[in-house]
């Protein structure tokens, strides 16, 4: 049970950014990705800093238990906004108590408050659980994602 409020990350929650990183680590298992080259304090207050940054944490007994990364991205037909998704985990120990669910709502609100007009996430094909979670929050598209490599000139 969440014994602590959901708190949005701010430029003096270094070690709660570092308690995110390690639990998107292990539930994801990809430890390389999220601790192999960890950015200095300085620079994770600056994405923290961004008013398009959400970071999320759910604490239980003082640990960091669950977490949600998402972005605001400004559109150009029209004067609004989408939030993204981009990661949501809940430690394995902890699932099935509605972390995840208030994670979303709370990303919810904020993008409410940030006069977003969707919240959209993705999930892997296969992923079931994260399939469901994301269904009871809204409508399904199936689309496909590339990654391009970037170009250097």
């Amino acid at each position: 049970m969440l014994d602590n409020k959901i708190k949005r990350l701010g430029t003096s929650d270094t070690a709660a950014f570092r308690d995110m990183q390690a639990l998107y680590a292990d539930v994801f298992e990809e430890h390389l990705t999220y601790l192999g080259s960890p950015p200095d304090d300085a620079y994770v207050a600056r994405v923290l800093a961004r008013p398009e940054t959400i970071a999320l944490v759910a604490y239980s007994n003082g640990a960091v238990v669950g977490a949600l990364t998402a972005y605001e991205l400004a559109k150009f037909e029209q004067a609004r906004s989408e939030v993204y998704i981009y990661d949501l985990a809940v430690a394995t120990a902890c699932r099935r108590r509605g972390i995840a669910s208030k994670l979303i709502a709370e990303v919810q609100r904020i993008a409410q408050d940030m006069g977003a007009w969707v919240v959209f996430v993705q999930a892997d094909h296969g992923d079931a659980p994260a399939i469901a979670l994301y269904t009871k929050f809204g409508t399904r598209e199936d689309v496909l994602h590339f990654d391009l490599p970037v170009i250097a000139t």
